[in-house]
C-alpha cells in the first residue's frame, strides 16, 4: 500500500464516520438546502445535460435535482460501472424507475439505454460529482476505485463537487491522475474553490 493510499484511507474513515453520525432529519434538512442552491446555479440554468447521480450510503441525496431538470427540458444521464476495467459511462433515462441496484449497490441504468459521449453528444453538459469529502482547491475524496478521476479525463464541461461544508479539508492528499471539481456545492451555499500558487 502506498504511503498516499494509507493517508487517504484514514482520513476516509475519518469522514465517513462523521457523515454517518448525522441524523436522518439534519442529513434531509441538508440535502434539501443543497438541491436548492444546485438549482440556482448559472451553470445549471444554462446546461442542457445533467450528469447526476443516485446516492449510496449517506452521500448527498440529489435525486429532486431529476424532476426539476427533466421539468426544464433537459436530458439526465446517470453512471454505469465497469468493475473489470474501473471505468463508468453515462447513460440517459427518462424515468427513475429505469435505475436498478448492481455493481457496490448503486442504482444503474440499463446497458441499452442511450450513452453519454462527452466527445460527440451534442450539447453543453455539467457534471455532479460526489464525494466523501473535497478540499479548498476542488480535489476530491471518494471511495478509492477512481471511477470518477477517469471519467473526469475526458470530460471537457462544468464539474461540480457536491460536499457538507464540515467535509471540506484544507487539503487531501492526492496522486497524479486525481482530477479536481470546478466548484463545490454544501447546504451552505456555493463554495469557490482555491488555486494553485
Amino acid at each position: 500500500m502506498t504511503p498516499i493510499k494509507r493517508e487517504k484511507d484514514i482520513i476516509r474513515k475519518d469522514c465517513s464516520e462523521k457523515r454517518n453520525a448525522m441524523t436522518p432529519e439534519e442529513r434531509m434538512e441538508k440535502d434539501a438546502r443543497v438541491c436548492k442552491t444546485i438549482e440556482s446555479l448559472v451553470s445549471f440554468r444554462h446546461a442542457d445535460i445533467i450528469l447526476l447521480y443516485a446516492p449510496i450510503k449517506s452521500e448527498i441525496d440529489i435525486l429532486p435535482i431529476f424532476n426539476l431538470a427533466k421539468a426544464k427540458g433537459k436530458r439526465v444521464a446517470f453512471p454505469k460501472c465497469n468493475t473489470e476495467e474501473r471505468t463508468m459511462k453515462f447513460h440517459f433515462v427518462d424515468s427513475l424507475d429505469e435505475l436498478a441496484p448492481l455493481a457496490y449497490g448503486i442504482r444503474e441504468p440499463s446497458e441499452n439505454a442511450p450513452v453519454y459521449d462527452p466527445e460527440k453528444t451534442q450539447g453543453v453538459a455539467i457534471c455532479l460529482v460526489p464525494g466523501l469529502a473535497f478540499d479548498a482547491y476542488g480535489y476530491r475524496l471518494g471511495y478509492g476505485k477512481g471511477y470518477y478521476d477517469k471519467f473526469m479525463n475526458n470530460f471537457s464541461g462544468s464539474s461540480i463537487g457536491i460536499v457538507y461544508s464540515s467535509l471540506i479539508l484544507p487539503n487531501l492528499p492526492r496522486g497524479r491522475y486525481d482530477k479536481h471539481c470546478d466548484v463545490l456545492v454544501t447546504e451552505n451555499g456555493i463554495k469557490t474553490i482555491k488555486t494553485e500558487k
